[in-house]
């Protein structure tokens, strides 16, 4: 074994040998894998081998077009047969409920070349003889779907690795990883040790014992998952004999089943409600090649539903029950990427669906070890979307949730239960009480909207039950003074003697004055945005920077990879020490005026001013800013001070009708100013010229700020997009995201967010369109729900167009 290497992987399933063989493909050959039994000793080797390209999030969705596409290729280089079998396949909807989900599925496909189609049951049934269209309402065909040997695959990766230089150790354990102090790990085996600048972890079901080595916990559970394969039946030796094809493969989303064509039978397989984590705590390391205990009881109810809907299966005979774990992330998606605080150590675990995304996985994570950058979007798959908060326990509630939903339809309005309420702050009893409906954002409780006494929330593609509250809200900030919590956005303090420099080379505006703000956004070498902040100077080296909640631990990885060696600026995380609520509305300047001596005059607290000032009895730091696009400020307190000062803006402002809003409301209110979001508008897909940011991007100050040239460039050249508002001519349901945009018939943008402006009641879409029609008013068309509705580009600000209440 070699004393050296530049990357050491741990793990030799399918997810492993896809980052060895495209890191060896990119040109780094000095690439080690070891596995400590043989490989696909895992999850990987009894797996079913499935594979699609449809995705509900379109950047996996990319990820796994170009896995599959990926296939012939490594069989080709590698000689190995990888028994692949590109069958098509049928998403199935039970329900009408269902079949609105597939149609938004198929469009959200449209603007990534995905050729799906919608069918009838009658049509699903010619194409799936085994299939009883009389429980269907409707299918999504997919030309792109298959199975494949999770054998072979495997090992065609790892043939392509070491046939450009990678080297694979099998039967060699990783037993500690130690960090030196040049950044380099000491990879300790049981036969000898290696010296890595780089250390992937691809453990699988061993990924929360190699995370634990480094002193981390990462969020993944195996969980036990069951399949069948059925003796052979004669309805599929018929189909074959008739067409000369495999039988497709279908999921079945209702009957939470999938199936596929087993040689001369059928496997068919479960994402059981009664469902069971396996080896929960620990992972034991001398599990391999075993199966698990069969427990078909525990799996009946699916199992009926799918004998229901596929009739044939009564008559067929069961030759074999398949049971093996599987490891899953608290959402079903893969956690990878660099981990914040372990300088060159790489996740790249909990990639369940390995035969659809594991090829994707490997080559964004070789392009963001050899060139800093994934190459794609990848947040959906980011191992840093968790913080802290995702212990065991939460990763065990969550898992488990997700596993028993995984074919269950998430409504876009839908907050699922499991491992809540954990995180809170001081007034959550208090909004409770109120009638708060919350979601959990970044393990934080944060209320959504104020249902009245008795109403709960009520799921739906459409417009539902929450619609008469919202706009309730949103008319109250508009008409008088609404009062919302904020703490759940990110809350950084930067601080130093090398702070003001610093900032000035990760943001790209100017830096403020002392008690001043303004918006900020951030770049990538590439120019692409990678979060967009407000930055505010309260004093000489004294920064508050305010960013998005769910991009906290994402920013802060960026962040300390940036700060100085010298520690001349000091950066902290303010979590839920500092705490936040904010009004907005005509009034508020009347309601903050009570509360304080200080003048809050337009003169002398102008727009974007900010500054530390008591409210009341209460320490605070007050910002006159709103996300809203109205009059408003946003006020932060350490958590001791927060109740005391939401008891004394609701009892003054009682005098004005203050009403509580939620991010509802909020989301509602900001599409009335095309005000983007990180996430959504703002991703590292964009250019700040693109989205509307440029006026934010100081290109000749001083500072060489992080992507400054290509910022440039991108500004000379206008490039390719435009971030657009378009007003929907929409029926009972508005745009969420991803929905494709047509113009004169063709597909050429594609929505980013929308929702309902309810003061101005209007549609509205947020969206990206090539700049060369940004400037046309009316052809355009963007389809929802499979409907076609018209609408037409809105050039300025639904509300406050010139910012005269904003500023005044």
């Amino acid at each position: 074994m070699k004393s050296h290497a530049r990357v050491v992987v741990i793990g030799g399933g399918v997810v492993g040998c896809s980052v060895l063989y495209h890191l060896t493909k990119f040109g780094w050959t000095d690439v080690v894998l070891l596995e400590r039994s043989e490989l696909t000793s895992g999850s990987t080797w009894h797996a079913a081998g499935g594979m699609h390209t449809i995705n509900g999030d379109p950047n996996v969705a990319k990820l796994q077009k170009y896995t599959v596409e990926l296939y012939k290729e490594i069989e080709a280089q590698s000689g190995q047969d990888i028994g692949l079998h590109l069958t098509s396949g049928l998403m199935l909807a039970a329900t009408q409920e269902r079949f609105d989900w597939l149609k938004s599925i198929l469009a959200k496909g449209r603007y990534n070349g995905l050729e799906a189609q919608l069918l009838t049951p009658k049509e699903a049934h010619e194409m799936m003889p085994l299939l009883d269209p009389d429980q269907f309402v409707g299918a999504l065909y997919d030309p792109v779907e298959g199975h494949l040997d999770p054998y072979g695959t495997t090992h065609a990766y790892a043939k392509s690795a070491k046939m450009n230089g990678g080297e694979i150790y099998l039967h060699t354990k990783v037993e500690e990883l130690v960090q030196r102090e040049d950044g380099s790990w000491r990879v300790i085996t049981d036969k000898g040790e290696i010296i890595a600048e780089h250390v992937v972890n691809a453990a699988g079901l061993w990924a929360r014992e190699v995370g634990r080595m480094v002193g981390l916990e990462l969020p993944v559970l195996a969980m036990e998952h069951m399949y069948l394969i059925t003796e052979d039946m004669p309805e599929v030796a018929e189909f074959n004999q008739k067409t000369g094809k495999e039988l497709m493969h279908c999921v079945d989303f209702d009957g939470e089943i999938y199936l596929r064509q087993e040689r001369g039978g059928m496997l068919m397989g479960t994402y059981e409600k009664a469902c069971r984590p396996w080896s929960p705590i620990n992972t034991p390391w001398n599990f391999g090649h075993e199966l698990l205990a069969e427990d078909i009881e525990r799996i009946t109810p699916e199992l009926e539903v799918g004998f229901r809907h596929f009739p044939a299966f009564n008559n067929a005979g069961i030759k074999k029950i398949i049971n093996g774990p599987f490891t899953f992330s608290p959402d079903g998606n893969p956690l990878v990427g660099p981990v914040r605080g372990l300088r060159n150590y790489w996740s790249a675990c909990a990639v369940m669906a390995g035969f659809s995304q594991g090829g994707g996985v490997g080559l964004a994570l070789a392009n963001w070890m050899i060139h800093g950058d994934p190459g794609f979007d990848v947040f959906a798959m980011d191992v840093s979307r968790y913080g802290d908060y995702a212990t065991l326990a939460y990763t065990n509630a969550k898992v488990r949730e997700n596993y028993s939903r995984r074919f269950s339809i998430r409504y876009p309005n839908e907050e699922l239960p499991g491992a809540r309420p954990l995180l809170t702050t001081p007034i959550y009893d208090k909004l409770k009480d109120a009638g708060a409906i919350f979601g959990a954002s970044y393990g934080l409780e944060a209320p959504l909207w104020f249902a009245p006494e008795g109403v709960t929330d009520q799921f739906s593609w459409r417009r539902s039950n929450d619609f008469e509250a919202v706009a309730a809200e949103s008319k109250s900030v508009r008409e008088s003074v609404g009062l919302m919590e904020t703490s759940g956005f990110a809350k950084y303090s930067v601080t130093g003697p090398g702070a003001e420099a610093w900032l000035d080379r990760m943001l790209t505006p100017r830096i403020p004055a002392t008690g001043r703000m303004t918006l900020a956004p951030m770049l990538k070498e590439d120019g692409k945005l990678i979060g967009d902040f407000t930055l505010a100077k309260l004093g000489e080296g004294d920064f508050l920077v305010i960013g998005s909640g769910i991009a906290e631990d994402y920013h802060m990885r960026w962040f300390e990879s940036h700060l100085p060696k010298d520690g001349s600026v000091k950066l902290e995380a303010l979590n839920l020490r500092l705490t936040g609520l904010a009004i907005a509305g005509p009034n508020a300047r009347k309601l903050i005026s009570k509360l304080t001596h200080l003048d809050m005059s337009n003169e002398a607290f102008p727009f974007m001013s900010i500054r530390r000032m008591d409210l009341g009895m209460a320490k605070t730091i007050v910002g006159r800013v709103s996300y809203t696009g109205d009059l408003g400020y946003e006020i932060w307190m350490k958590p001791e001070y927060q109740r005391y000062v939401y008891d004394l803006l609701m009892a003054e402002g009682a005098e004005f009708g203050i009403r509580l809003f939620g991010l509802r409301a909020l989301n509602s209110l900001r599409l009335e100013k095309s005000y983007g979001s990180w996430s959504r508008e703002y991703r590292p897909l964009y250019g700040p010229f693109e989205a509307g940011l440029g006026p934010f991007v100081a290109l000749k100050k001083e500072a060489d700020f992080i992507g400054k040239q290509a910022a440039a460039a991108e500004k000379a050249s206008g490039g390719a997009l435009r971030l657009v508002t378009l007003i929907v001519d929409a029926r009972d349901a508005d745009v969420i995201g991803d929905e494709p945009i047509f113009f004169k018939g063709e597909v050429r943008g594609w929505v980013t967010s929308g929702g309902y402006a309810h003061a101005s009641g209007k549609s509205v879409a947020l969206g990206y369109i090539p700049k060369e029609i940004a400037g046309e008013t009316d052809g355009f068309e963007i389809e929802l729900l499979g409907d076609m509705l018209p609408a037409r580009l809105q050039s300025a600000a639904l509300f406050d167009g010139n910012g005269e209440r904003m500023r005044g």
